[in-house]
């Protein structure tokens, strides 16, 4: 690959502390995970009244005022056009016809892509079902719960990064040769 504008971690770091300190000034300290919450409320208070509203967690988040577009999907839709915008302009966009598998899953769980798929999948909802559980996202406790100097997001963030390595640490342990 030739060599492409990358910008530094530093700069960005920057960018993002100065797109946190904008986002809660105009709007509120900002997160993901929410706007599915959000969007089930809407759902099920439209298909279902009653049981939304007999739902403690979902009735608080089907308020009339959530019910527009709103604050959170723009973020969810920005992410994907920000990280659109800013892989063309770092020429780092490119299409995998066939994306390769990583060498360390290959010789731990073969080269099955339809079993990594499935695995990304069941992950990814395990970390939004744990995201909800702890009140909030990566992006909503990373990032704007720490540098709000919040307890619970310092937890959070402890416990994601020691789950990451016990996990990355099991799933890729040396098979004991048969």
């Amino acid at each position: 690959m030739e060599d492409s504008p990358v910008l530094s971690w530093k700069v960005a770091g920057l960018l993002l502390g100065l797109l946190v300190i904008l986002a809660t000034a105009l709007v509120k300290p900002f997160g993901v995970s929410t706007q599915y919450v959000v969007t089930d409320a809407i759902v099920l208070h439209n298909a279902a009244p009653s049981v939304a509203e007999s739902n403690e967690y979902l009735n608080k988040y089907g308020e009339k005022a959530d019910w527009g577009i709103g604050y959170g999907w723009m973020l969810v839709f920005g992410m994907f056009l920000g990280s659109g915008i800013s892989a063309l302009a770092t020429r780092r966009f490119r299409q995998r016809k066939n994306p390769a598998l990583p060498a360390m899953w290959k010789e731990q769980f073969g080269d099955h892509k339809g079993k990594r798929l499935i695995q990304a999948f069941i992950g990814g909802m395990l970390l939004l079902f744990g995201a909800r559980l702890a009140g909030g996202c990566t992006s909503g406790h990373m990032i704007s719960g720490i540098s709000q100097l919040t307890v619970g997001s310092f937890v959070f963030g402890a416990s994601i990064f020691a789950s990451g390595i016990l996990t990355a640490r099991t799933l890729y342990r040396k098979r004991s040769s048969s």
